[in-house]
């Protein structure tokens, strides 16, 4: 069955590609026999980051649309904040890329973050592998807009774009350790608003060698995504990012931080929030985190 399903994905069936990622999403049983079977892939992972309301979806479906008239394909896979509670999530962008539902050169596959603190879904490489295994030209990755902490992205794409708007302002040092150490490529959105020349100087400023470890220049483009303006510069720059990093061994690093990311999951598995809760809940009043994680 495993083996038909993939056979399937590789001649471009878009209906057995969505049951397969539905499948891995929620563990079915057998699932990772599918994933064992997965040859290996040289379609690019473009992850798109970024602080909330830098233009992240708007961005996306401008590079769609570039890309989808080139004649190429791309899947895409956009990742919501999910509630705490219920895990649910709104899956706001597919009102943004709703035009884009029937091109048959573009599959959107919206995911709940579930709670991933990373601004990705916790089945995020799974599921980006079996679109890496089908007949796109790119695979783009939107996370969750949550700031520092979705520094995740690097470990999965083999681009990493970051989006930031003039607005961002002083926040750029704020980010400086995270968002600002992972990007392959810079965006500036809504660069014609009126603060965006100032803002591009000071981010020019924080990259300069002075203050800067990375030996290749990380380029910095002007957009205003709702328009398309700028959007052929980017795929230029992703581009020439991708074939620089050929003679880099990133690819290496990103494989061993998929794997410990894999392993890691694995030995998580039968740790369950919900017994966790059940446990806490009976130990009442004399409950000390440090002597209950001990156990496990």
């Amino acid at each position: 069955m495993w083996q038909q399903y993939l056979q399937q994905i590789q001649h471009g069936d878009i209906k057995a590609l969505a049951r397969c990622i539905s499948l891995v999403e929620n563990q079915v049983e057998g699932h990772e026999r599918l994933l064992q079977l997965l040859p290996p892939s040289t379609t690019p992972v473009i992850g798109i980051t970024g602080p909330p309301g830098a233009g992240k979806s708007t961005l996306v479906d401008a590079l769609i649309g570039h890309i989808t008239g080139e004649g190429k394909k791309a899947g895409v896979l956009c990742v919501d904040p999910s509630s705490p509670f219920n895990l649910g999530a709104l899956l706001g962008d597919r009102i943004r890329m709703s035009e884009w539902y029937t091109n048959p050169n573009v599959y959107i596959r919206s995911l709940a973050s579930r709670g991933s603190l990373g601004g990705l879904h916790p089945k995020i490489i799974e599921i980006s592998d079996l679109l890496k295994a089908a007949t796109f030209d790119y695979v783009i990755v939107e996370t969750v807009g949550v700031g520092q902490s979705e520094i995740e992205i690097a470990g999965l794409a083999d681009c990493t774009v970051v989006v930031l708007v003039p607005e961002s302002g002083d926040d750029v040092q704020t980010m400086k350790a995270g968002l600002m150490e992972i990007a392959d490529i810079f965006v500036v959105n809504k660069a014609d608003r009126p603060d965006a020349a100032a803002f591009m100087k000071n981010l020019h400023g924080m990259l300069a060698p002075a203050f800067n470890t990375r030996r290749i220049p990380v380029p910095v483009i002007k957009t205003v995504a709702s328009q398309k303006t700028g959007i052929s510069e980017l795929m230029e720059a992703i581009a020439e990012s991708l074939a620089q990093q050929k003679n880099r061994d990133k690819k290496y690093w990103l494989l061993a931080e998929k794997a410990y990311y894999l392993i890691t999951q694995k030995k998580m598995a039968g740790v369950k929030k919900s017994f966790l809760k059940t446990q806490i809940e009976k130990a009442g009043k004399d409950f000390n985190l440090y002597r209950f994680i001990q156990q496990f």
